[in-house]
């Protein structure tokens, strides 16, 4: 079983191709470098020029919400962050829109510069033993989110700008925006009670905190150590597919929370949050909400999973993330 077969994986690449003219561009090669949510490639264009290309999903993004993540990632490029470099469609477009007849709805896609470079870190692979590697990854990710949220806190939005919110509502609320956690199937009686339990007490608590400029505001809401690319003394932040308005800790909670149960997750931690209050002093009222947003996210793996019923991914993550997110739930509870 998997995510997506082979022909509309061949249907995705042949619009992929198509979208070429926009940027008046050849190929030389079009390899797929990732397909979870969006399609990624690694495009060599006729004269060896590499490029990422990258095919949305389909009515993820209102063209005005994509439009509005290319507009901040050129502002943090603007303030010193390094983030992909955008190459705009020969018509100034940021971004193409392209239909293609073995495809089902109209895709938006985009080009950035290639980034050579290799990932700080993998979850996956967990932290290792090699304390200094794991201060120097997590206070690396610690400064940068702090930049980010310095940036974030002292722009002024373009008029239009519009993102998604990782609000209360976006948390859970009645439609929570990676889906309705608590009805997930693989969840017995006594772990939907559980989390529903949880889950209300997540509402009152996120009801009562500010969103304010010194805890809240646009956030990249996937911090995580595969998303920043080193490359000589250059960290890149990639990927803002997920990036809105949020609480400056669930931002935190993201980089910290695949990692919760190494047995160096304590050194993590403390090296990402000096590092981050270092760059962006933090009252420690804001930072003690940490275990409250790591709980608010743990739903929303659970949610990713309840929306993508029968693929591949979610059979095999399903287990671990409600086992995870229960551990934090009673936790949060007692």
């Amino acid at each position: 079983m998997s995510d997506t077969n082979d022909d509309e994986l061949q249907a995705v690449r042949d619009l992929a191709l198509s979208s070429l003219p926009q940027w008046g561009l050849q190929h030389r090669s079009l390899e797929l470098i990732k397909h979870r949510e969006n399609a990624v490639y690694k495009l060599i264009s006729s004269d060896g020029t590499p490029y990422a290309l990258r095919v949305h999903r389909a009515n993820y993004h209102s063209d005005a919400s994509l439009r509005s993540e290319f507009q901040w990632m050129q502002a943090l490029q603007s303030a010193g962050i390094c983030v992909p470099e955008i190459i705009p469609c020969n018509n100034g477009d940021l971004f193409a829109r392209v239909a293609h007849p073995d495809v089902q709805h109209e895709r938006q896609v985009d080009l950035f510069a290639w980034i050579d470079g290799e990932q700080l870190g993998s979850v996956e692979e967990g932290l290792g033993d090699n304390t200094q590697q794991i201060e120097h990854i997590y206070s690396t990710i610690g400064r940068i989110a702090a930049q980010l949220h310095n940036q974030s806190s002292a722009w002024a939005r373009p008029e239009g700008f519009v993102r998604h919110a990782w609000d209360r509502d976006g948390l859970v609320g009645n439609e929570p925006l990676w889906g309705r956690f608590w009805e997930l199937a693989a969840l017995s009686d006594e772990q939907r009670k559980l989390l529903m339990a949880a889950r209300d007490v997540v509402k009152q608590e996120l009801a009562g905190l500010p969103r304010t400029g010194d805890c809240y505001g646009l956030i990249h809401a996937d911090f995580a150590p595969e998303n920043l690319l080193v490359s000589g003394n250059e960290v890149r932040l990639i990927d803002f597919d997920d990036a809105g308005f949020g609480w400056h800790m669930f931002e935190l909670a993201t980089a910290l929370y695949f990692i919760q149960d190494d047995p160096h997750f304590e050194l993590a931690k403390s090296a990402l949050l000096n590092a981050y209050c270092q760059a962006r002093p933090t009252e420690q009222a804001i930072l003690e909400t940490l275990p409250l947003f790591m709980l608010a996210r743990s739903f929303t793996y659970v949610g990713w999973v309840h929306t993508r019923p029968g693929t591949q991914t979610a059979e095999e993550l399903t287990p671990a993330l409600v086992e995870m997110s229960c551990g934090l739930a009673e936790q949060y509870l007692a």
